[in-house]
């Protein structure tokens, strides 16, 4: 009996040590893996993946198990740089085993994986983004129209305390919604509402604990779990969006596109790999690469802005002085505020919106750093550690706009600064967002002073954890600027 039960020790031991991960010859050094598990345990599950990661550096690239699946951490910028720029390719892939593929079913462009349909998708997009106004007056004149709606709720809450949480993912989805659709809502209005909810759900939960499990252990996915949710949020979005696609079906003039729709609509039977399903999902792509961090970003800057009330004034100043006599401010006046740019680009590296980036694999058996990467590797960035890396940054960790400008008060960008990642898989919604934040912020500030309320107690800079960062929700104090 007694050898019965050694024996039987000895074979679960055995078995065990086989579904030990083991990591490959030369491949980058972690934390001791347990069977099945993986590093799983070292993950604190009370905060989100992008903290977890964080604390258990090995180093600029080290490896960790989420199960079996070997995933590659990338610290630092110089191996930031070798991975996203210079070895560009080779590390241009996405996984296709994880959480949001599936949730996207692998189509659109942000997750699908590198190849021709991905490269006909996103220059499509570049291109359709460029001429329906990105970079040029049309599109400035979309974003004042949605600012102007958003001056409109500041205006009605003039001496009163509001919470902006909705109001700057409201504004930054109508722009990208017009773009896409030809279609504004106002705030009150049911669908963007739903819309909104959806998205803000789900990209809390893409970089969550449930997701994180999805990833670790394929055999709980079909189980009725909390990441079932995701799922649902998606389908709410689709369904407005096939909607949208086709009631553009029936008003369109091929030809003559109004939107990004019908520009897909006119390409459709000319591009193989264009469908209807891929269209719903390349809005998806957009919507999410045009709303989230915009509007995350605009929420952490008026934080910042309320709580460093001398840096809130010097950009008045600025913006007073280079804007007077014009009616309002155009994306160009930027080469004539340094200052500003300087607080904008620190406002985007505080905020971090993309902590990990999106997640990439390797197209093919490359090496980083000197370690060897076999083909399929998942990789992560780290970008915590870029933008807040000691010797690339002047003042890494407190808010400084001095981090952004030299010794003669010129506007100055380091090579570390890349909040929307580096690359080819740089986010699409980048142009975008620079001229979004840029616009919404120096006219708010030119018409308004934004108070931290006195009875709000100190302010809790710690954000939420998701795809993206956001502020914990907050409250602000406006108040009515003398006209300048």
């Amino acid at each position: 009996m007694l050898f019965s039960v050694i024996l039987l020790g000895l074979c679960i031991f055995f078995l065990l040590l086989q579904l030990k991960p083991q990591r490959p010859k030369n491949f980058p050094p972690g934390p001791p893996t347990l069977p099945i598990l993986g590093n799983l345990l070292y993950l604190n599950l009370k905060f989100l993946i992008c903290i977890s990661l964080h604390l258990i550096s090995y180093g600029n690239v080290y490896s960790i198990f989420f199960g079996l699946k070997p995933v590659v951490m990338i610290n630092g910028f110089q191996a930031m740089r070798e991975a996203m720029i210079v070895k560009a390719v080779d590390f241009a892939g996405r996984p296709q085993d994880m959480f949001m593929n599936d949730v996207i079913q692998r189509k659109g462009v942000i997750m699908a994986d590198y190849g021709s349909v991905w490269r006909d998708h996103r220059r499509f997009a570049l291109m359709t983004l460029r001429n329906f106004g990105l970079g040029k007056k049309s599109m400035e004149e979309r974003i004042h129209e949605e600012v102007e709606c958003t001056i409109e709720t500041l205006e009605k809450n003039i001496g009163k305390t509001l919470c902006p949480q909705f109001m700057f993912h409201n504004a930054a989805s109508n722009i990208i919604c017009r773009v896409l659709f030809g279609t504004r809502y106002e705030y009150e209005d049911e669908i963007i509402q739903t819309i909104v909810k959806c998205f803000t759900d789900l990209t809390r939960m893409a970089n969550g604990m449930w997701a994180m499990l999805y990833n670790s252990l394929p055999f709980i996915r079909p189980l009725p779990l909390p990441f079932r949710k995701a799922f649902k949020d998606i389908e709410v979005f689709l369904s407005i969006a096939v909607g949208l696609v086709n009631e553009h079906k029936k008003t369109r003039v091929p030809g003559e596109p109004r939107d990004f729709v019908d520009c897909y609509l006119d390409e459709l039977d000319k591009v193989n790999c264009f469908s209807d399903k891929q269209l719903v999902r390349h809005t998806f792509d957009l919507y999410i690469a045009g709303t989230d961090t915009t509007s995350n970003t605009l929420l952490t800057g008026f934080l910042y802005l309320m709580n460093y009330p001398q840096i809130q004034e010097r950009c008045q100043q600025e913006i007073d002085q280079v804007l007077k006599g014009k009616e309002r401010v155009s994306f160009d006046d930027r080469h004539n505020m340094p200052y500003m740019q300087a607080v904008i680009h620190e406002i985007q590296r505080i905020a971090n919106t993309l902590p990990l980036g999106v997640l990439h694999s390797t197209t093919r058996d490359t090496e980083l750093m000197g370690y060897f990467i076999p083909k399929g590797t998942t990789i992560v960035q780290n970008m915590i550690s870029v933008l807040s890396e000691e010797g690339q940054w002047k003042f890494p960790h407190e808010f400084n706009p001095e981090n952004f400008l030299n010794e003669q008060g010129k506007f100055v960008k380091p090579v570390a600064s890349i909040p929307f990642s580096a690359g080819p898989r740089m986010c699409l919604g980048e142009g975008l967002a620079r001229m979004e934040l840029f616009l919404f912020i120096v006219t708010l500030l030119r018409k308004f002073n934004f108070i931290w309320p006195e009875d709000a107690g100190e302010p809790d800079f710690t954000p939420l954890y998701g795809i993206t960062l956001t502020p914990k929700p907050y409250p602000m104090k406006i108040q009515l600027r003398q006209k300048q």
